[in-house]
C-alpha cells in the first residue's frame, strides 16, 4: 500500500502529499477594556454576492460590537476580474458595486479602513494596469468619505506608513508593482517617493526602525510563504480537471496531460506564483529590508484560502484571502505552518495598551456567522 501511496503521489505532483494541518490552537481573548486596537485582515473581497456578501456581513457584525479603534485592511484584489474598468466600459457599474460594499462596511461602522492593491486591480496584471490601479486610487478617495483610502496611491510601490496610537505601526506595499512587466511608476520619471527596488528596500528598513515602540504589520497583497496553489501545491483535482483553473466551471477531466499545467505553474510559468524568478526576487528584496529588525506580522491575501505561518522572514505571516464566501482554494501545511483552512473568513489582531497582541482567524459560514477556529499571541 505504502508503494501505491507514492505512485499516486507522483501522478499527482509531490507538492499534493505534503504533511497534515497542525491541530488548532486556541489562547483566551483579551478583556475587551484591554484593546486599544482592533485590526481586521481581510483578502481577496473583490466579488461580493449582490443578494449579501456572508463574509462582508460577519465582518460588519464584528465592527459593531468591537472596541477600541477599529480599523479594516483590505488586502488587494478588490475588484475582480480586472480591478475597476474606464468609466465608459460596460463592467464599471458592477465594479464600483464590488468596492462601495467593502467601504460602506467601513464607513456605516464609523471606522478607518484602508485598501492595497493586488494583481487582478491592475488589470489581472495586464498592460493597462497602471491605469487600472489609478483609477481604483481615485474612486476610494470619492466615495471614502475620509474614512477610507487606497495607499500606496496610483501605483505606488510604497512603503505608506500608519501609524494607530501609540501601539500599531501599519507599513502598507503594492506588492504587484514589483511583479508588474507593463507599464509603471518607476525611475527618474516616476512622481512616486521611492522609485527602484533598492528605494523601496531601504524606505520599508527605515519605516520598521522608526517604529518607536509600536507593533509592525506589514501588509501586502503577496505572501511570502504559502501552501497554497501560489506556493506550488497542487491537489489532485487540479492534475485531473487543470482547466479549471482557468475556467471554474470547466470541469473537463484531462488524466496525464493535466499534469502539464501544474507543472508549469510550479516551475515559474506566472509571476503571480513563487516559483516565478520575479516572485522570488521580490521576496529576497523584502527579506533584505526585515533583517535589521523583522515586523511582528505580514499581512496577505492572493490565496483563496487561511493560513498562519511561522518561521519566515517575519516572526508571524498571515494569508487571508477568504473574503467571499465559497471562492476558496486548496491549501496544506507547509514548514511553519500554525494553521490552514481552505475556508472563507477573515482575522482579527487585538493590541492592548499594554504586552502582546492576540491574532484570531475567523471562519465565516453561509449565514453570515463568524467563530474562532484558531488564535495566537503576536509579540
Amino acid at each position: 500500500m505504502k508503494g501505491i501511496h507514492w505512485r499516486w503521489c507522483w501522478l499527482a505532483g509531490v507538492a499534493a502529499c505534503a504533511s497534515s494541518p497542525p491541530p488548532p490552537v486556541t489562547t483566551s481573548p483579551l478583556p475587551p477594556e484591554r484593546v486599544l486596537v482592533r485590526l481586521y485582515l481581510i483578502g481577496d473581497a473583490g466579488a461580493p454576492n449582490p443578494a449579501g456578501e456572508p463574509v462582508l456581513q460577519a465582518l460588519s457584525r464584528e465592527l459593531r460590537s468591537g472596541t477600541g479603534d477599529r480599523v479594516v485592511l483590505y488586502l488587494g484584489d478588490n475588484a475582480y476580474p480586472r480591478g475597476l474598468p474606464p468609466t465608459d466600459d460596460p463592467g464599471r457599474r458592477d465594479a464600483e458595486r464590488r468596492i462601495l460594499a467593502q467601504i460602506e462596511v467601513v464607513t456605516k461602522a464609523h471606522a478607518t479602513g484602508y485598501f492595497v492593491l493586488g494583481n487582478h486591480d491592475w488589470e489581472r496584471f495586464g498592460s493597462g494596469g497602471w491605469a487600472a490601479a489609478g483609477r481604483q486610487d481615485r474612486f476610494i478617495d470619492s466615495v471614502g468619505a475620509g474614512q477610507v483610502t487606497l495607499q500606496p496611491d496610483d501605483g505606488c510601490p510604497g512603503p505608506n506608513v500608519v501609524d494607530i496610537g501609540e501601539r500599531l505601526r501599519l507599513v502598507l506595499l503594492d506588492t504587484q508593482w514589483w511583479l508588474h512587466s507593463g507599464p509603471k511608476p518607476k525611475g527618474s520619471g516616476s512622481g512616486c517617493p521611492a522609485k527602484s527596488e533598492s528605494e523601496v528596500v531601504d524606505s520599508l528598513r527605515g519605516a520598521i526602525l522608526a517604529a518607536k515602540g509600536r507593533m509592525v504589520v506589514v501588509a501586502g497583497h503577496h505572501p511570502l510563504k504559502s501552501g497554497g496553489v501560489h506556493g506550488g501545491y497542487f491537489g489532485w483535482k487540479d492534475h485531473l480537471f487543470p482547466l479549471q483553473q482557468v475556467v471554474s466551471w470547466l470541469w473537463l477531466p484531462l488524466p496525464a496531460i493535466g499534469s502539464l499545467y501544474p507543472a508549469a505553474r510550479q516551475n515559474g510559468i506566472s509571476s503571480q506564483d513563487l516559483s516565478s524568478p520575479v516572485y522570488q526576487r521580490m521576496v529576497q528584496q523584502l527579506r533584505q529590508a526585515f533583517d535589521a529588525a523583522p515586523p511582528a506580522l505580514y499581512a496577505a491575501g492572493h490565496e483563496h484560502n487561511l493560513q498562519v505561518i511561522a518561521g519566515g522572514p517575519t516572526h508571524l505571516e498571515l494569508v487571508s484571502g477568504g473574503g467571499i464566501y465559497g471562492h476558496n482554494d486548496r491549501a496544506v501545511a507547509i514548514d511553519g505552518t500554525l494553521f490552514v483552512r481552505q475556508a472563507s473568513g477573515f482575522a482579527r489582531l487585538d493590541i492592548p495598551q499594554r504586552g502582546r497582541a492576540r491574532l484570531a482567524v475567523l471562519q465565516v459560514d453561509s449565514r453570515g456567522t463568524s467563530r474562532e477556529v484558531f488564535s495566537t499571541w503576536v509579540e
